[in-house]
C-alpha cells in the first residue's frame, strides 16, 4: 500500500469508526457518570512497555515517569531552571562546591520521608546514563548527604551548567527514587515504582500493549507557584489518569470523538480535519519548539562504521519526502533543516549542510556504498509500526535503500522493542541493527547541553555509538563559550564536522498536533503532556 493509499484507508475507516464505540472500549454507565469525571483517559504516543526512565531514554516512559516522579529542579516555559523538590541552594565562590536542601513536607508513595540520601542515590544512577550527567561525573569529587534535608556536591572544577543540568526535560531526567531503588545498576530496569510525585503508578493495573493507571497521590505537597511546565505547584484536578494504548489512528481518532478517552497525545495530521468537524474537540500545535526527525545509524558494524556509507545516506536522502510522508500535504507543519539543531532559535545553522541540499543524488550514493565495501549485505531497519512518526520514516527509508542498491531487512516490530533493541551492540545478524528512526524534541535541540543525540564519545554516546573527538572538542568549546557570539562560533564548527562525520542524518523539522475534548481544560502547549492544573466537567 502507497502512502496515499494508506491515508485514504484511514479517512475512511476513521470516519466508519466514528459512529461506533471504539473495540474494546464501552460506554460509561449513568452509575458511573461521577466517577467518570474525575478519570481522565488519555491515549499515549505509544505502549509504555518498560516504566524505567534512567535505564533508557523513549520519551513516553518520561512523560509516564513526570507523573509519578518528582525533580529536584524543573524547566519553566522559559526554559529556565527553577526549584522544585529543592528549598534552597548554595555554590561556593570558586564554584567547586554546591550544597542543596531539600523542601519539607516531601514523601514517596510509600508514606517514607524523602531524605537526601535518596536525592545522592538518584543522582548517582542518573549520571551513569545521562550526558550532563557523565560530564559533572567526570570532574566530581563527592555527592554526599550532608543530613536528612541537605546533600553536597564538590567538583574538581567548575560546572556553570549544573541547574540546567538538574532541570532539564529530556530523557534520562533528574528523578527522585528512594535509595533502595536508585541502587539498581543503572543498565538493569527497576522493578518497583515508587516515586514521591504527584501521581502514584497503579502497578496491579498496568497491562503492557493495552492500559496503564496513574492515581492522585494525596500525600504530595506542591509547591506554592503557579504551574509553569515542570516548574511550579503541580497541582492535581482529577483522581486518576488512564493511559489507554491505541497504536491504530482509525480506533483512537474514533474513542476521541465518541467521548470513550478525553485527550490524544499525536493525532496523525491526516485525520486532524476530521477532529476539527467535531465541536466537541480542540485540536492545536502540541508544541510550537517541534521535533527533529532522526534516521539513526550504526557507526558499530558494517557498512555504516565507515563514513563513505553514512554519507551515502545524507547524499541520497530527502527530507521532503519524509516530511510528506508524515504531515501531508500541511506544508506550515515542516521544514528542511541542514543541520542538527531546533530551526528558528538562535544557534540553528547550516553550516557544512550543503549535503542535504539540492537534487538526491541517488548515482553518487551507489559509489560512496561500493566504496566503503558494500556488497549487498541484509540491512536491518527496526521499524515500529504502532509509533505513526516512525512508521512513515520506515516507509521512505525502505524505498530510499533500494534506489542506492541496499537490500532491505524490514524489521516491522513495536516501538518497546524497538527501545530494548536499539541498545544492543551485538552484530546486526545476531540481534542488532543498522537502523532505527526516532525523534528529538525542539527544545532538547537547542544546544548541545541536554542534546544525547549529537554526543560522539563511542561507548559513551547514544544508541549507534559513534565517535569522533572532533565533535565532542567543539561541543566541548561551547560549554566553555564566553558570550552568544563565541557559542555560535563552536556551534558552526560543530554542525559541520558533525555533517562530515555522518553523526546521524536529520530528516527534517515538524510539528505535531494534539486533540482533546471541550470539556478537559488546562491543556498547555509543551514537549511534554503535563497532567497538573488539568480538569475534566
Amino acid at each position: 500500500m502507497t502512502i496515499m493509499e494508506r491515508r485514504s484507508f484511514l479517512k475512511l475507516a476513521a470516519g466508519a469508526a466514528a459512529v461506533t464505540p471504539a473495540a474494546g472500549i464501552l460506554p460509561a454507565p449513568a452509575l458511573a457518570q461521577g466517577a467518570a469525571a474525575r478519570t481522565l483517559r488519555f491515549v499515549p504516543q505509544a505502549n509504555l512497555a518498560n516504566f524505567d526512565p534512567i535505564w533508557g531514554t523513549q520519551y513516553v516512559v518520561r512523560n509516564a515517569g513526570m507523573l509519578v516522579w518528582d525533580t529536584l529542579y524543573g524547566l519553566d516555559a522559559k526554559l529556565e531552571p527553577r526549584r522544585q523538590m529543592v528549598e534552597a541552594e548554595e555554590v561556593s565562590a570558586d564554584g567547586l562546591t554546591w550544597t542543596f536542601k531539600l523542601r519539607q513536607g516531601l514523601k514517596f508513595h510509600d508514606g517514607a520521608p524523602v531524605l537526601a540520601k535518596d536525592a545522592v542515590a538518584s543522582l548517582n544512577r542518573w549520571a551513569v546514563r545521562d550526558p550532563m550527567g557523565q560530564m559533572i561525573r567526570a570532574i566530581q569529587n563527592e555527592l554526599v548527604a550532608v543530613d536528612d534535608a541537605t546533600f553536597r556536591w564538590s567538583l574538581k572544577k567548575p560546572y556553570p551548567k549544573m541547574l540546567l543540568a538538574l532541570a532539564k526535560n529530556n530523557s534520562p531526567c533528574s528523578f527522585v527514587m528512594p535509595e533502595r531503588i536508585a541502587k539498581t545498576d543503572p543498565f538493569q530496569q527497576i522493578t518497583e515504582f515508587v516515586g514521591s510525585g504527584p501521581f502514584r503508578f497503579v502497578r496491579e493495573e498496568w497491562v503492557p500493549g493495552a492500559k496503564a493507571v496513574f492515581a492522585k497521590f494525596e500525600g504530595y505537597v506542591p509547591r506554592d507557584e503557579a504551574p509553569d511546565w515542570m516548574a511550579g505547584g503541580k497541582r492535581v484536578m482529577v483522581d486518576r489518569v488512564e493511559w489507554v494504548i491505541m497504536p491504530d489512528p482509525a480506533t483512537a481518532v474514533a474513542a476521541l470523538q465518541n467521548g470513550e478517552v478525553d485527550w490524544w497525545e499525536n493525532p496523525i495530521a491526516d485525520l486532524v480535519p476530521l477532529l476539527r468537524r467535531n465541536r466537541n474537540i480542540n485540536v492545536d500545535i502540541a508544541d510550537p519548539l517541534g521535533n527533529v526527525g532522526s534516521f539513526r545509524m550504526n557507526h558499530l558494524h558494517a557498512p555504516f562504521n565507515d563514513v563513505r556509507a553514512r554519507r551515502a545516506i545524507l547524499m541520497a536522502l530527502s527530507q521532503e519526502d519524509y516530511m510528506r510522508a508524515l504531515v501531508g500535504d500541511e506544508q506550515e507543519l515542516w521544514k528542511s533543516m541542514a543541520g542538527f539543531f531546533t530551526p528558528g532559535t538562535p544557534l540553528y545553522t547550516e553550516a557544512g549542510g550543503d549535503i542535504l541540499k539540492g537534487k538526491r543524488d541517488y548515482e553518487g550514493a551507489k559509489k560512496l556504498l561500493a566504496e566503503a565495501g558494500y556488497k549487498g549485505e541484509p540491512i536491518t531497519v527496526l521499524v515500529a509500526q504502532d509509533q505513526p512518526i516512525t512508521k512513515a520514516f520506515g516507509d521512505v527509508t525502505a524505498d530510499l535503500l533500494k534506489r542506492i542498491g541496499m537490500n532491505v531487512d524490514f524489521v516491522a516490530t513495536d516501538w518497546g522493542t524497538v527501545g530494548s533493541r536499539r541498545a544492543m551492540k551485538n552484530p546486526p545478524s545476531q540481534g542488532g541493527w543498522h537502523i532505527f528512526h526516532t525523534w528529538h524534541a525542539g527544545a532538547d535541540c537547542l544546544n548541545p547541553a541536554a542534546y544525547s543525540a549529537i554526543r560522539a564519545n563511542g561507548d559513551g554516546a547514544w544508541f549507534g555509538w559513534p565517535k569522533d573527538d572532533q565533535v565532542e572538542a567543539y561541543r566541548d568549546e561551547w560549554f566553555a563559550a564566553a558570550d552568544p557570539a563565541a557559542e555560535k562560533a563552536a556551534i558552526d564548527k560543530l554542525n559541520t564536522e558533525a555533517m562530515k562525520f555522518g553523526l546521524y542524518a536529520p530528516t527534517g523539522f515538524f510539528m505535531s498536533y494534539q486533540a482533546w475534548r471541550k470539556n478537559v481544560s488546562g491543556v498547555v502547549k509543551a514537549p511534554i503532556p503535563f497532567f497538573w492544573g488539568v480538569t475534566k466537567s
